[in-house]
């Protein structure tokens, strides 16, 4: 049940960090949505946004600033 309760606190700290990050971007007028790799399609009557480059841009983000946080947590 603690392993639990620890997992939910670094859950919710990266959800607050994740929030600040993009609270900071907007603040600062940076746009994923512009990124090359990003691909609109738009037709009559629907348009599909497909944001490829966000999401692995994302992904890398989360992926090296979660490594960092179980190597201090492991320590």
């Amino acid at each position: 049940m603690e392993q639990t309760a620890k997992f939910l606190v670094l859950l919710g700290g990266v959800f607050i960090l994740a929030g600040g990050i993009v609270y900071l971007f907007s603040r600062l007028n940076i746009n994923f949505n512009r990124l090359p790799g990003n691909f609109v399609f738009s037709g009559e009557n629907v348009t599909v946004y497909i944001p490829c480059a966000a999401a692995i841009l994302i992904s890398f983000l989360l992926t090296v600033i979660l490594n960092i946080i179980i190597r201090m947590m492991n320590k």
